[in-house]
Parts: C-alpha cells; structure tokens; sequence
C-alpha cells in the first residue's frame, strides 16, 4: 500500500456539537508513545544482544511504534549458544538496556509476566502446579463388599508443539529433569501412577450421603459395607493437569501454575522479585498477561487444593454432599443450580487468587497491568475490570465489546487489543488488511492498537530473518514495511481521538452469565471469550446484535458492577460515564440485590428496560428458597400498565418498560441510533471537550452521502 492509497482509505473524524452534527475543523492531539500503536516483541530464545536490540528499537520508532511488549519465546535452532536463560542476571542486563534504549527513544515498554503462554515456569512446584478432577462411580447393594480398589491410574502421556521430534517413551519427572526442554517443546504432561483420592462418598438414593473416605485402606480396599438398599459411590481424584508453558522460552519451561491458588500465584511471582531486586524499572510501564490458555489440552484444570472446605465457606454447603449432581451431567433442577454454584465458585478464586492480586503486585511496583481476560472460566466482565487496559483480540466485533464495556464502566482510559492476528498466511496479509482489522477495533472501542507482532532479530539473521510462528509479521524485513509508518499515522490519529475524553453510549446491557453458568451437561467449566460459543441464538446476542447493526451505543455490566452505579437525574453513572437506560435482556435468572438495585436506580430516577421477560427464578443452590422469595417479594412491587406494544410501570422517579420488540422499547425510552448509521456508515464516538467526536467508517463498496 502506498501512503496516498492510505490517505484515500482514511475514515473521518468529525467533531459534532449538540445534535447540530456540524463538521468542525479538528485539532489534532498531541502525539504520544500511547497514541501511536505498540507491538507485541517476542524475543526469540531471549538470543538478544544491546547492539540489536538498540538497532531494532530505533528502526521501529522510526516506522510511528510508540511502545513494545516483550514476551521471550522459543529459541532458534542453531543459536542456542547464544540462548539467555529468562530472568537471570544476563537476561536483566539486556532487559535494563532495553528499558534505556527505549527511554531514550521516547518509546513505552511492557513485560509479559512470563514466557509463552499461560503463567508457569521451572519454579513452579508440584504443589502449585494447575490440577485436575478425576471421578468414578460404583454401586453396591446391601451386605456387598466392593470388589475392585478405589484407585484410578493414569498412563503416561504427553503432547508436544514439535511434530518432527518424537518424544521419548519416558520423560523423567518433573519436566525440568528432562534435557533439550526447547527441542521437546511440551505442551502437557501426564506421569503414570495413581491419582490422590480425595473423597469416597456413598448416596442411598433417598437424599441420604455418608463420608466414606477414612474407610479406605492404604491399598485401596474400601472395609465399608451397605446395611440396606442400593448406594451409588462417588470417587473424586485429584492429580496434576500437567499443563506446561507454550512456546516457553529458554528458563521459562515448566509446569502452568494453579490460577485458583494466591499461594500459588505469590511463589510464582516471588521468582520476579528476586530478578528484579536491584534493578531500575522505573521506564517499565505494565505488565502484560495472555488469554487463558490452561484447558485448551487433555482434561481441564478444575481443581485446586482445599476445593471442598473453600467451597462450603463460599457456598453455604458441602459439595461432597452433591457429587452426582455435579459430576454426572444431568439435566435436572438440583444439577443446574450445583453446577452454578461450582462454576461461579471457580469464577471468584480467578479474580479473587489470581487476577486481583497479580494486579496488586504491579501496582506496589507503580505499573499498569494489561490483561487478556477472554477465555476463562470466570465472568470475564470482572476480570477486565481488575485490570488497568483491557485487552481483546480476535475478529468478532461483539467480542471486542467485553473489554471495552469493562473499561467504559470503570472509568479507564485504554482499551487494547492483539491486533491483525492470523488475518492471513505467512506473507499473504497486506497493510490494507490491517487497516480493516484496527479500524473494526476501533468500531468496538479499542484505542490501543497492540500489533502481533514483531520479532527481535538481529543484523546478522538471514532474510526473512527471526519469525514467530503466528502472523501476521510486521518486520523490517518485509517489502511492506517501507510504508509501514503511513499505517502507523492513521492508527496514531485515530487513536489520539478515541483515547480522549469519554464513551458516548446510552445503554447498559445486563451480562446474564448466571443464565448459562446454570447450563446442565457439559464439562465441568466453560470459558467465555464473547458471545461464540455460548450465547449465540440468545435474547442477549441477538439484542446486541441488533442494536449494533442499527448504530445503538451500549455497553454490557456485570452485577458485581451494578452495585457501583448511581445516578444523576434519569442518568446512570458508572465510572463518570453516564447512560440513558439499562436494557434486560430476557434475564432468566437473577439474585435479589441485582433486582433490589435496579429498583434503587429507578426510585432514583432511572429508566429500565426489559425484553421479553422478567427475572423470575434465583441461580445456585444456597439458601434458595430464601433468596427466590426475597427476589418475589422485590418483583410484587412492579406493577405494569398494559398498553399496545409497551407496558409500563413507575418506581419511584424513574419507570421500568417491558416489551417484546427491542425496537419498540428503545422508542419508547426516546433513544435513538446513531444518524450515521441509516447513511451506510459505522461509527463510534466520544465526548471530548464539551464536543462530540465520531469516527466513521464505510466498509461497502458503495459511496455513502451523508
């Protein structure tokens, strides 16, 4: 692409007052290291040296990058002598000079808080290592001894990233004993032996369960026999998941750590502090965590020491009390509410073991963390708002909006993104194709462009030099990068508009999780990466879908957000930002103080919109009929007035609407689209400056006149 054939494909930027949408000459923020794109920085087996990673630096900031972020990776064969081994001395000297170099530069820097992908490392012990659920049912009639142990072995197995090196018929233990870690390229291990019993349960059927672990011997032989009836036994095993860190970089091979643990997370990090202590991170801006990336492998990684007594402390039971409901995929009441209460139990030791107090030990350090919350088994709406920039990826418009909602409703400014990732094979992906992906970032309230990405590579690699295995490639090397920098003004530009002042959305869109963490079958847990996979055909998808399309501006909550909102006049405030109405989207199920502060707001003055149908059920198990009558008792105080499309009822200063037509109900509330949108065009906006900026595109063929 050249520079004139980028100007040509520019959007526009209009600055609009009050409803006037008069064109107003733009003045152009100033340029910063965070208005200009960053990239992804991988430093192959860390086989860096200060005169390259100097030249490197300099060649990027020429081409308009404003910061990097340095993740090592997997080495390069036949450099191996020149392989720094991650965190230690050698690799903090070229680690410091890089901080240096891009200071100088006026360039920003983040530190992936690892290598490859997920957390993980030789340091990581067995008792930290992420961990599995293994489970098996017998029976026994009355007076019947049962004949087999209660034992589950599993085989040796493991998986490799390398297809041409086979891996050896025994792999020593643990991982790191193991020679040419690089060259084996472990993605996951399974070391024959017995897996630990955790308990041994007996259900007559009746409602009635006993505790029969202490009546296991040491060889497996369970002494207890039935007095009467039939008994269904449930087995629950734990072992390592065996997880291994991908693409690790040389020093960074290991097991993944167990993200339902602080225990856990605080070894793995004091690792960091002893690299650290001494040196001067004073130019290190964040620090940078992937997507979780733990059950993309055999079995998934469900369980962490102590589950049972945690979870009767979180929950109110015992869910040794609940094993067939949990484990054998029913579609009964009883499995639905159980399965919820593990599974938002997961959730919590997320946010509450891992991702919150990784973002407390930036934070004493004065960094901002970025993190990647979408494929976790947890309300991903939360995991963004743990962190200070939010960052997406992937090519689902709806998707971008998780993070960006989390930002918008939290108050902060930044909202990255993985860009032009796998648009194309190796080599095939052109600058105009990049364009399309950042400018649908944008349209889903990105306003930090993270390319990925880059490879360091050093003078003397022949062409195409270093590479990662994953394009899209944005390397000096490649003919395309002569107009690179054209790419990087227009991003810079944009980003210097959308990173000003704040989101101009009217509605808040309910996240109804609770709806489908209560989905009976399935594994245990499910991962939430946007709206594919697990919403799609739902009132919730196809609403934001709709509202998309026709140029509606929203954001989605989660009800840990909720309790946060207030509001001034008929608006509500979240995070100084300010909306017009909050849209349910058919929500099935919700719990009494989601309800009792939608009706605070609305006393207050607040207007509340309800598609389809109202919550009518609580989710979970705990105190349920306790919270469903509290929550009956919160709904008998709506009373709506029938009417012929929308009904209606007054609380307090503000009303609630019901309708089925999503159309109908946005009327009727006085919202309205975007303008831009019945021209043809997709747009975004901002409030800046007492003025409304839009950043229009027109992605038809067609000439759009507006």
């Amino acid at each position: 692409m050249t520079a004139g054939t980028s100007l040509r494909l520019l959007p526009l930027l209009l600055a609009t007052c009050g409803l006037a949408q008069t064109l107003a000459q733009p003045r152009w923020p100033a340029t910063t290291a965070e208005t200009r794109p960053w990239t992804r920085w991988w430093w192959h087996g860390s086989a860096v040296n200060p005169k390259d990673l100097t030249a490197n630096l300099e060649r990027y900031r020429a081409a308009g990058l404003g910061g990097v972020e340095i993740t090592p990776i997997y080495g390069v064969r036949g450099r191996e002598n020149q392989h720094i081994p991650y965190l230690s001395q050698a690799w903090m000297d070229v680690f410091r000079h890089t901080l240096a170099e891009a200071g100088r530069l006026g360039m920003g820097v983040d530190m992936a808080t690892g290598t490859g992908w997920p957390f993980g490392g030789p340091w990581v012990s067995d008792a930290h290592a992420s961990r599995t659920l293994q489970w098996r049912r017998y029976r026994l009639r009355a007076c019947e001894r049962l004949a087999e142990p209660v034992r589950l072995r599993r085989e040796a197995w493991a998986r490799s990233a390398n297809p041409h090196r086979p891996l050896p018929s025994v792999l020593l233990a643990p991982p790191a004993a193991n020679a040419d870690l690089q060259t084996l390229a472990l993605e996951q291990v399974h070391y024959p032996g017995d897996l630990h019993l955790e308990t041994l349960m007996a259900y007559d059927g009746q409602g009635g369960s006993l505790d029969l672990t202490a009546q296991v011997d040491g060889d497996g032989r369970l002494t207890w026999t039935p007095p009467t009836g039939e008994w269904q036994l449930y087995a629950v095993f734990s072992g390592l998941h065996g997880k291994m860190v991908e693409r690790a970089a040389p020093g960074g091979e290991g097991y993944a750590i167990d993200h339902f643990s602080d225990a856990a997370l605080a070894a793995y990090l004091r690792r960091f502090d002893s690299a650290f202590q001494g040196h001067d991170l004073s130019r290190l801006r964040g620090f940078f965590n992937d997507s979780y990336e733990v059950d993309d492998a055999r079995g998934q990684a469900d369980w962490t020491p102590g589950l049972f007594e945690a979870f009767h402390a979180s929950k109110g039971y015992d869910l040794r009390g609940q094993l067939p409901a949990l484990l054998a995929g029913t579609d009964s009441a009883v499995a639905a509410r159980v399965r919820y209460d593990y599974r938002s139990f997961i959730g919590e030791r997320l946010l509450h073991r891992f991702t919150e107090p990784w973002a407390r030990w930036g934070h004493a350090m004065g960094k901002r963390l970025r993190n990647q919350s979408h494929g976790s088994p947890a309300n991903i709406l939360d995991l963004y708002a743990a962190v200070d920039i939010p960052e997406t990826e992937g090519t689902e418009p709806l998707r971008f909006r998780f993070a960006a909602s989390a930002a918008h409703v939290t108050g902060k400014r930044l909202v990255a993104a993985e860009a032009a990732t796998w648009l194309d094979e190796h080599f095939l992906t052109t600058l105009g194709d990049v364009k399309k992906s950042v400018d649908n970032y944008f349209l889903g309230g990105v306003n930090h462009i993270v390319y990925h990405g880059t490879a360091y590579s050093p003078a003397d690699a022949p062409w195409p030099g270093w590479l990662f295995y994953a394009s899209v490639h944005f390397q000096p090397t490649d003919p395309q990068w002569r107009d690179f920098d054209a790419l990087n003004r227009y991003v810079t530009r944009v980003q210097s508009f959308l990173q000003q002042g704040r989101p101009d959305n009217d509605i808040l869109v309910h996240y109804p999780l609770a709806d489908r963490l209560s989905a009976p079958g399935g594994p245990l847990l499910q991962h939430f990466d946007g709206m594919a996979g697990h919403f799609e055909g739902t009132p919730f998808a196809t609403a934001s879908a709709w509202m998309a399309d026709r140029g509606y501006g929203f954001d989605f909550y989660s009800d840990r957000q909720l309790q946060g909102f207030r509001t001034s006049g008929s608006r509500i405030l979240t995070g100084g930002n300010p909306y017009r109405a909050i849209l349910l989207p058919a929500v099935r199920l919700m719990d009494a103080p989601s309800l009792r502060k939608l009706m605070q707001l609305s006393e207050a003055g607040a207007t509340i919109l309800v598609l389809g149908s109202l919550p009518d059920d609580v989710p979970g198990r705990h105190r349920m009929e306790e919270r469903r009558n509290e929550l009956h008792h919160l709904l008998a105080w709506l009373a709506f007035r029938p009417d012929r499309h929308v009904r209606s009822a007054r609380h307090g200063k503000g009303r609630w609407l019901l309708a089925d037509d999503l159309g109908d109900l946005l009327r009727a509330a006085g919202i309205r689209p975007d303008p831009f949108a019945a021209a043809g065009f997709h747009s975004v906006s901002r409030i800046a400056a007492g003025r409304r900026v839009t950043f229009l595109v027109n992605a038809s063929d067609t000439i759009a006149d507006t």
